[in-house]
């Protein structure tokens, strides 16, 4: 792996414990209160404006009307954020793009596709909506905001 890429996955390693140490911090004061603490996870294949994602718009909801998203999460695009998500984490959505652009030129060129390496992306961002932090009674440490290319308040 090259270094300038090890480098970079040893950002995002110390950013994902950051953060989870982050958003863990509220929940573990509230489990020494005698509380369970609770976890959900729900993976989607598909775009939040697809027909598909009714279900499990549905399925949140209706943990909503339980009493249960106040539940913090982690998403990977900014868009979850900037709809009221707590933190994204994930590739720069434009850099890909420029990256593509590229390969394009590199193919009209003359270079065959197959020949072409499978690149990764190379700029993440991190986004913090803090008016979602504080509806759920969470503090996100200075050190995390400090790192964040947005803070939403």
């Amino acid at each position: 792996m090259p270094r300038r890429a090890l480098g970079a996955d040893m950002k995002r390693r110390k950013f994902i414990a950051l953060a989870g140490g982050a958003v863990a911090m509220p929940l573990v004061a509230r489990a020494q209160q005698n509380e369970r603490v609770r976890r959900l996870g729900v993976l989607q294949p598909f775009a939040k404006e697809s027909p598909e994602s009714a279900r499990v718009a549905a399925f949140l909801q209706e943990l909503q009307r339980l009493g249960w998203h106040r539940l913090p999460a982690i998403y990977a695009f900014r868009t979850f954020v900037a709809d009221g998500g707590l933190i994204s984490y994930g590739p720069d959505p434009i850099d890909p793009h420029r990256q593509a652009a590229g390969y394009v030129d590199r193919i009209l060129k003359g270079e065959k596709p197959g020949d072409l390496p499978v690149q990764a992306p190379t700029k993440y961002e991190l986004v913090i909506n803090l008016k979602t932090a504080k509806a759920l009674g969470i503090t996100v440490p200075p050190a995390l905001l400090a790192q964040a290319n947005e803070v939403i308040e």
